[in-house]
C-alpha cells in the first residue's frame, strides 16, 4: 500500500471518486467512524476568486450520508432525476415519503429562525 494510501486510512477514508462537471467538481469519499460504520461524504467544490485578497479558494459544501439512508437517498435521487428527465412523477407507495414545496418568500419572513446544526440531529443520530 501506498504511503498516501495507509495516511487516507488512518482518517478513515477508504475510497474516493472525483467527478468534474463543468465549473465543479464533485467528490464522493467512503469513509469510516471509529466503531468502523462506513458512511458516504458528499462534497461539492467550486473555485472562487477574492477580490479583496486577490486569489483564488475553493468553496466547499459537504453531506453525509449513512449507510441506514442510502436505499431513501437513491430512491428519492432516482425520483427527481426520472421527473426531469421525464416530466412525470414516479410513483412510490412509501408510507414515508415526503413531497416538499418551498413555500412563498412572505411565509418565509414570518416563518424564518435561526437554527444550530447540533438541533438538528438527535443523541441516537450522532455518529
Amino acid at each position: 500500500m501506498e504511503e498516501n494510501e495507509t495516511k487516507d486510512r488512518e482518517r478513515g477514508e477508504i475510497f474516493s471518486r472525483a467527478v468534474r462537471a463543468g465549473k465543479r467538481t464533485y467528490f464522493f469519499d467512503v469513509k469510516a467512524t471509529v466503531g468502523e460504520e462506513q458512511y458516504i461524504t458528499i462534497t461539492e467544490s467550486k473555485r472562487r476568486f477574492n477580490n479583496e485578497q486577490g486569489k483564488f479558494f475553493y468553496e466547499k459544501h459537504k453531506l453525509f450520508l449513512y449507510k441506514e439512508d442510502f436505499d431513501k437517498f437513491a430512491n428519492g435521487l432516482s425520483d427527481v432525476i426520472e421527473f426531469i428527465r421525464t416530466g412525470k412523477a414516479p410513483y412510490r407507495p412509501e408510507a414515508d415519503q415526503e413531497v416538499l414545496v418551498e413555500p412563498e418568500p412572505e411565509v418565509l419572513k414570518a416563518t424564518h429562525r435561526t437554527i444550530e446544526f447540533e438541533d438538528l440531529t438527535s443523541d441516537s443520530d450522532r455518529h
